[in-house]
């Protein structure tokens, strides 16, 4: 009986202009086979690399759009999202991510975890990660 060899697909990093660049020594989204991996989103526009200012639904918005941009450049829609972990500052801040959160999923939103910390980079008040499946 032979030996049967798999071939893989290497990992693609994803790096665009329409996300923040990395901080860090970190890719912005890795595609590997049909799964997409995309880094904790903070909210900062890309094009001048300011961070987005304002309530929180405001920053919650930038960074949905952030990861959005990330996902559909790897040819995936935000319904392929399965997975999220989101990080705040502040738990009372909840219920308005929330609304932000439902406007960007339909009625089969991903699984997810809200965990509050002490501190996120450049001391943002909202963090999000993602993984998406074709």
């Amino acid at each position: 009986m032979g030996k049967h060899v798999q071939s893989y697909e290497l990992k693609k990093v994803i790096q665009i202009a329409g996300a923040p660049a990395p901080i860090g020594p970190y890719s912005q989204a890795v595609l590997k086979e049909n799964t997409l991996y995309v880094s904790g989103q903070i909210p900062m526009n890309p094009l001048n690399g300011e961070l987005v200012t304002g309530d929180i639904r405001v920053q919650t918005k930038a960074v949905l759009n952030n990861i959005k941009n990330l996902v559909e450049a790897a040819s995936l829609k935000m319904d392929d999202i399965v997975k999220c972990s989101i990080f705040i500052l502040d738990m009372n801040d909840f219920s308005e991510i929330n609304e932000v959160y439902a406007d960007y999923f339909g009625e089969q939103p991903p699984a997810r975890e809200t965990v509050q910390v002490s501190g996120l980079p450049k001391n943002v008040s909202i963090e999000i990660s993602c993984i998406a499946i074709r």
